[in-house]
């Protein structure tokens, strides 16, 4: 039987999901892994497909920008949507070979399978064809409204991106722009549909699976748990720098604050203390900053390495003298702007400018 290999991955970065996608794409094309499903949750980003119209977007860039929305141009189909916390987001990144190549049928699939999925929790939603994606025809905010967004993108049958579920996002979020074009109708969740309590994110994972496998008659294979890493922002008190550490040319040659691996049994707070003492002498106190995220590490023609981090920040004082391991050979205490062009990954990014912001 066809295999899927299905991901749990939690909050991701929109930009280090598309690097997801690209990395498990070039690792199913050289057979390093099967199909795969990533399920997921992006902070809050407005996402445009090809030939969307800019105008559907209804802040200016700099509102967007305050209100801590980002704004990204894709490869997929539709227009513009809205990801962000509450929300699951299915990317199937497959190959469609003989007797499967057919993109209708692909997008009718995938429908499909929310269909089904929401029918177990009791919400009857359809398609409409004049409309993309799936839908709530009597909603009970009243008229038809969207609860699903679908945008796909295929190339020689290798597919990427995927659906968007609304489970229970801030719907406000959403009279940012015009949803995927559609100015008639407008968007609900499963929170607004349901006269019970909303199920968990785990519990609608758990469905969308399961229907995964009987719609696309797979063997629906769970992956290992991501790897637990932590990163410590180490910042400058008085001059609001921040410490980036330089790896060896072995291990990448790249910068980054201080991070490691979350040891068996370990909490994350204890392995960011003793991280941050290995690899820079520093014996710090250190708080946890709220945005945990996952990432994916490897060649493009290998099993991708799934990470969850855990961010923290330490205040070191200006004297603070720093002893580096053999891990690097260089640091250097940058401003946060110059940290964050510097790092390679968004969700590194945004815990600079969080453990940077006053």
């Amino acid at each position: 039987m066809h295999s899927v290999s299905w991901h749990r991955l939690g909050r991701v970065e929109y930009a280090d999901g598309l690097e997801l996608q690209n990395q498990f794409q070039a690792a199913r094309k050289a057979g390093a892994v099967d199909d795969t499903l990533l399920l997921l949750e992006h902070p809050a980003v407005l996402t445009l497909g090809r030939g969307a119209d800019g105008s559907n977007i209804l802040r200016p860039r700099d509102e967007l920008e305050r209100l801590g929305v980002g704004v990204f141009e894709t490869d997929r189909g539709g227009d513009v949507t809205y990801h962000g916390p509450g929300q699951i987001v299915g990317y199937p990144l497959l190959h469609l070979g003989p007797g499967r190549q057919d993109v209708r049928r692909y997008v009718r699939s995938i429908e499909e399978v929310i269909i089904r999925s929401l029918a177990d929790f009791g919400i009857a939603a359809a398609r409409i064809e004049k409309w993309p994606g799936v839908w709530v025809e009597q909603s009970r905010l009243g008229g038809p409204r969207k609860i699903c967004a679908l945008g796909v993108h295929l190339s020689r049958w290798y597919t990427r991106h995927g659906f968007a579920l609304n489970v229970d996002p801030d719907l406000s979020h959403f009279e940012l722009i015009v949803p995927c074009g559609i100015s008639e109708a407008g968007v609900t969740s499963m929170a607004k549909e349901l006269s019970f309590a909303t199920p968990s994110m785990v519990e609608v994972e758990e469905r969308l699976v399961h229907h995964f496998g009987a719609v696309f008659e797979s063997a629906m294979a769970p992956s290992s748990a991501p790897i637990e890493t932590v990163s410590v922002m180490v910042v400058s008190s008085s001059r609001e720098r921040v410490l980036l550490l330089k790896r060896t040319e072995p291990r990448g040659g790249f910068w980054q604050p201080v991070t490691g691996r979350v040891e068996d049994g370990e909490r994350p707070d204890r392995a960011a203390v003793r991280e941050l003492a290995e690899e820079t002498g520093l014996e710090l106190p250190v708080q946890p900053i709220d945005a945990p995220h996952a990432f994916a590490l490897g060649g493009l023609e290998e099993a991708p390495k799934v990470m969850r981090e855990f961010p923290f920040v330490a205040r070191a004082g200006d004297d603070a003298v720093v002893r580096l391991s053999a891990e690097h050979d260089a640091f250097e205490w940058l401003t946060p702007a110059e940290a964050t062009a510097r790092v390679p990954w968004e969700g590194l990014r945004r815990s600079v400018r969080t453990a940077t912001k006053r």
